[in-house]
């Protein structure tokens, strides 16, 4: 990162405001909608699998900058379950990168205490991307420090859908009644069960929609939209985004403003 991006670093952290980390309020749970890697490269003259290569740095530095902010969940959109729509070689090269990710990456995570969890539908994945996935998980579940999600292969609407039917199957064999089935039962359902609900979600390359990520989870999350294309995402971004995130007035429907980190 250059001289001026540090800078706008340090003055971020220098604000006076509420919060743990250097007077900004800080997020437990950070969702990135990470976008824009295959325009970034068409700006450039570049193939679109270049930016997506070039957007695996920008997840380092995600990564990076959650740990040392003291995020304790970031959650990232690698795979949406509508990207199958895309070019069969770029579908491949993706699936090459995380392959790559796991492989070079996944060491590096578990000893900086990263605990490793993989949401979305892994049905129609090829076996040794599940077992790259499985082995992830499994190698760092113990670890106490950030939570890394990675949300490969993943709709929101499929994850209701399946925890609809997961309920509704309980119900038919009389293992739950109808009446018994309420918002915190669907939300044990889902494969987001067990964490908090994002606090922010970021999206990078100025489109402002949430296409299908964390429709549930997100519905009271702060959403910060950015201009930049994912590739560009750096340490002043992520940390502009968090402060803008600390000025924001969260009332969960309510009236007086809370805390919810």
């Amino acid at each position: 990162m250059n001289s001026k991006a540090n800078d706008a670093g340090a003055e971020i952290l220098a604000t006076p405001a509420e919060g743990d980390a250097g007077g900004l309020r800080i997020p437990r749970h950070v969702a990135i909608i990470m976008d824009g890697n295959g325009r970034w490269a068409q700006g450039r003259g570049l193939t679109r699998t270049e930016g997506h290569r070039r957007g695996m740095e920008s997840v380092r530095t995600a990564v990076e900058t959650s740990r040392e902010l003291g995020v304790s969940y970031l959650t990232l959109f690698s795979f949406s379950s509508e990207n199958w729509a895309r070019p069969p070689l770029e579908i491949q090269f993706l699936f090459g990168l995380l392959r790559l990710f796991i492989q070079r990456d996944l060491a590096d995570l578990h000893r900086n205490d990263v605990r490793v969890r993989v949401i979305g539908n892994r049905v129609r994945l090829a076996a040794d991307i599940r077992a790259l996935l499985d082995q992830a998980e499994t190698l760092t579940c113990h670890n106490r420090g950030l939570t890394l999600v990675i949300a490969f292969n993943y709709g929101a609407r499929d994850e209701i859908a399946r925890a609809v039917r997961a309920i509704a199957e309980d119900v038919a064999v009389g293992r739950v009644a109808p009446d018994a089935v309420d918002e915190a039962m669907i939300a044990a359902h889902l494969d987001t069960a067990s964490m908090p609900d994002p606090d922010l979600v970021i999206r990078t390359s100025g489109e402002m929609r949430l296409s299908n990520f964390l429709l549930w989870q997100a519905a009271y999350a702060e959403l910060v939209f950015m201009p930049l294309f994912w590739p560009d995402f750096d340490r002043a971004a992520y940390l502009e985004a968090v402060k803008e995130y600390s000025n924001r007035a969260r009332r969960f429907g309510g009236i007086a403003a809370r805390r919810s980190t």
